[in-house]
């Protein structure tokens, strides 16, 4: 699989996260639109299976990767040092990948510096047709949170995509098309809109010698993959997950919970393949099901990755 690197301008307020597995969501919802049904079903064959068509990362600051989800240990740091204002230090700059991975933390950034968000909360109205005004239980105000991104901020989307089953033009459309009807919730009131600046472009992350860890670029499910438990690190994400598009409109639009490791984990293999593009594995389908609604809906499980090298740890 290759990479493709987008790069994305917010054009509005958010009401859900840029988050790979959400966003994997609403682009197959967009190919079927766009492609059709058929093909939709013949890109998501074997999807299960280790077979996935495309792999969306979270959307990150551009030229940055998440810092590695690691104990203090790992990071040279003096005893007077604010530990609190260090765990705000989310963001590495790829061009510090090459750095030993000791000084990462003290080079790293946070959301306030790359892209800092302001949240909202929206006031949000059900009027009672009967009364015409608004009232209690299902017709009591409520309010939203949206997150809105200042007009400079540029956020990267990685896409580990098999371009022998979806083409990068067909990828790119699909991309724009969320970005111009809106991505997550609210959508059809304006939110989630962006666009996309420039053309894709390929990446080829550095290979360090001695490299023995993978680094997750989004939500991933590692569970059953051989991986050491003692030398991997990782945070826990738990998923309520609802359903899309035309599912909303038809029986419950919410699916089973899923356990995800965030994006940042460290997952430690017997043996390292420094050209893997991608780790996890597709959950969901028929065999499995994670929606009783829609039996044959599947959640990406895979996150593409960054080979690195972690300093060996006593268990």
């Amino acid at each position: 699989m290759r990479v493709l690197c987008y790069t994305l301008r917010p054009l509005t307020a958010f009401g859900t996260p840029l988050a790979g597995d959400t966003l994997f969501g609403q682009l197959c919802w967009t190919l079927r639109h766009q492609l059709g049904h058929a093909r939709l079903q013949a890109l998501l064959e074997g999807y299960t299976a280790g077979r996935p068509f495309a792999v969306v990362s979270d959307a990150m600051p551009s030229g940055h990767v998440p810092l590695p989800v690691l104990p203090s240990s790992a990071w040279d740091c003096s005893d007077n040092t604010d530990r609190k204002a260090l765990k705000k230090r989310r963001w590495l700059a790829v061009s510090d990948l090459a750095r030993p991975l000791a000084q990462w933390q003290s080079v790293a950034r946070t959301d306030a510096e790359l892209a800092p968000v302001t949240e909202r909360a929206q006031p949000h109205n059900t009027i009672n047709r009967q009364s015409g005004t608004t009232g209690s239980g299902p017709f009591a105000p409520y309010s939203m949170t949206q997150r809105w991104y200042t007009q400079d901020t540029r956020l990267d989307l990685h896409v580990a995509l098999d371009d022998s089953r979806l083409s990068e033009d067909e990828l790119g459309a699909a991309l724009a098309y969320i970005g111009a009807t809106g991505f997550g919730r609210d959508a059809s009131i304006g939110l989630g809109k962006f666009e996309l600046v420039d053309a894709a472009r390929l990446v080829q992350w550095p290979r360090p010698a001695g490299a023995n860890c993978y680094l997750t670029l989004g939500p991933s499910a590692p569970q059953g993959q051989d991986f050491c438990p003692v030398r991997s690190s990782w945070q826990v994400l738990t998923r309520f997950g609802r359903h899309g598009d035309a599912a909303v409109q038809g029986g419950s639009p919410f699916k089973k919970p899923l356990l995800l490791a965030q994006a940042g984990a460290v997952f430690r293999p017997e043996t390292l393949a420094p050209a893997l593009a991608i780790i996890g594995q597709g959950l969901g389908g028929e065999l499995l099901p994670i929606s009783a609604a829609m039996p044959q809906t599947v959640h990406q499980g895979y996150a593409p990755v960054i080979p690195i090298q972690c300093p060996e740890v006593a268990a």
